[in-house]
């Protein structure tokens, strides 16, 4: 993972447009018209300006536009976010948001992710290959929404006996156009939205099939894409590389040893 200095001016910039790929961007996977939730932003209503001064790590950025999504959206309030749960001397999680949706009257707790997972052998992998697709889908729906089931948390929040629970996943599916495989539309038979599967990745040793120039992406341009002055890629370490091409299609270049050994 690259890591890398950028200017206050160049993060509001940066936030602009990870902030309208988020309203423009479907989930990936399809609403299910109960826990799993279509994309709540639309891209007609702006972000309320937020400064921020946290971690540079692309998950907490999007935590962050989430929170001003949510505050620029007539449609939610606010309540509450980030809300720690302790039981009995433990801390049991971290609930992302809580916000009344003014259009239904209703009360929601809405865990937020932005994830890439990399098709290999019939699974999901993250880049480091101990993130998978189905893993991570089942603690969100099983662990990380049950939070606000839980007498800790109704024990805090008396007044939100009644809460829907809603989770929005974002980010891109990518699969190896060199390797002879079906690409499952289902992950624990919740559908997967194909439009999100348009990424692509291959090993060190197929980088030579990509017949056209890729530009190293930084953390943050992972969602958005190059900038002019990204710089073309010319040598690999050890570590995967996440890319653009000249064509506008993204790549995850990864060693050969991957998914069996975790990568950086």
């Amino acid at each position: 993972m690259m890591k890398y200095q950028i200017s206050p001016q160049q993060q509001d910039e940066l936030f602009h447009k990870i902030s309208h790929w988020m309203a423009d961007t479907p989930p990936l996977l399809m609403p299910d018209n109960h826990r799993l939730a279509d994309n709540p932003f639309s891209v007609e209503i702006p972000p309320q300006p937020i400064a921020y001064s946290g971690n540079s790590r692309l998950g907490f950025w999007y935590q962050h536009l989430c929170h001003q999504l949510f505050a620029g959206h007539p449609n939610y309030e606010i309540l509450a976010e980030e809300i720690q749960l302790n039981h009995q001397g433990r801390t049991i999680g971290a609930l992302d948001f809580v916000v009344h949706n003014n259009a239904t009257k209703r009360s929601e707790h809405w865990e937020v992710a932005v994830k890439f997972y990399l098709l290999f052998d019939g699974l999901w992998y993250g880049p480091n290959s101990r993130d998978r697709l189905d893993r991570k889908l089942a603690h969100m729906l099983k662990h990380q929404l049950a939070m606000s089931q839980h007498p800790c948390f109704k024990q805090k929040y008396p007044e939100l006996e009644q809460i829907d629970p809603k989770l929005l996943m974002q980010g891109r599916l990518y699969i190896n156009p060199f390797r002879d495989e079906l690409t499952p539309t289902n992950c624990l038979d919740f559908t997967i939205n194909s439009s999100q599967i348009n990424g692509y990745w291959c090993f060190f040793s197929e980088l030579e099939k990509i017949n056209q120039p890729l530009y190293v992406l930084k953390k943050g341009q992972w969602l958005t894409g190059k900038e002019p002055d990204s710089s073309p890629l010319q040598t690999l370490g050890d570590e995967f590389v996440h890319c653009q091409a000249q064509d506008g299609r993204f790549w995850f270049i990864l060693p050969n040893i991957w998914p069996n050994h975790a990568v950086k």
